[in-house]
């Protein structure tokens, strides 16, 4: 299936670009689950950008009793006006997550579908790249996966000038589409990052990219059959 333009017409017209890429995500998880081995385990995850915090409530006044006395409890503690108020911006989610599930859920690996939320303001792709910068810093692998015709810039040059101002592993500015994967590696004492990137081109078909789990344990990321798969269940022609 050759890469085609979600984000106008006609497409955009008859499918909502959020449902496919939520879709896509679906279908990499699926795809990578089949060649994982038993150990590890991909879900996806999709939201637009937005904070959850859970908040604990405090009653004053008796709640609970040991024997026959009552407890009370702790009283909530109201800190003082904050000295200043900033904006704070969250990135939309659309990705896969692998994890390492022996002894707990383990985070590993992550693929990105970029929306064009990510690619819209400069507060707005910088919370992006600082996201994607972290996992790295992490260890933690990542593919960025970009398709997104309604809005120019390069996430992955933005990634790298989070911790690189050099200019090997970058894209030219003209490329605004493409796939790229990030491994973090520490060889003796000094962390790196192996790079493998390719750009895209609409009416063209979707590279395949390694991507690192644990040690020298690679899996290859279909790209193209996971694409073709969601556009065969959204009817894309």
């Amino acid at each position: 299936m050759p890469l085609l333009d979600h984000f106008r017409p006609p497409i955009s017209q008859q499918h909502s670009w959020e449902s496919f890429h939520s879709n896509w995500a679906t279908r990499l998880a699926d795809l990578l689950n089949k060649e994982l081995p038993p150990e590890f385990l991909a879900e996806e995850q999709t939201h637009a950008g937005r904070l959850e915090i859970d908040v604990a409530t405090y009653e004053t006044g008796p709640s609970a009793y040991s024997n026959g006395v009552a407890l009370l409890e702790p009283k909530t503690w109201a800190p003082p006006v904050a000295t200043a108020t900033i904006p704070l911006v969250f990135p939309d989610t659309f990705e896969v997550r692998i994890f390492h599930t022996s002894g707990g859920m383990t985070l590993v690996a992550v693929i990105e579908l970029i929306s064009p939320s990510n690619k819209d303001r400069p507060e707005e792709r910088r919370a992006f790249a600082t996201k994607s910068a972290s996992y790295l810093h992490q260890g933690v692998s990542l593919i960025l996966v970009d398709v997104v015709t309604s809005r120019g810039g390069n996430l992955h040059n933005d990634t790298l000038d989070q911790f690189s101002s050099g200019a090997e592993g970058r894209f030219p500015k003209s490329v605004e589409l493409y796939a790229s994967a990030f491994q973090p590696q520490l060889r003796g004492d000094a962390a790196e990052v192996d790079l493998w990137f390719e750009p895209l081109k609409l009416g063209e078909s979707l590279p395949t990219l390694p991507l690192r789990l644990t040690g020298d344990l690679f899996v290859p990321v279909d790209l193209e059959a996971s694409y073709s798969e969601a556009c065969l269940r959204r009817r894309i022609a």
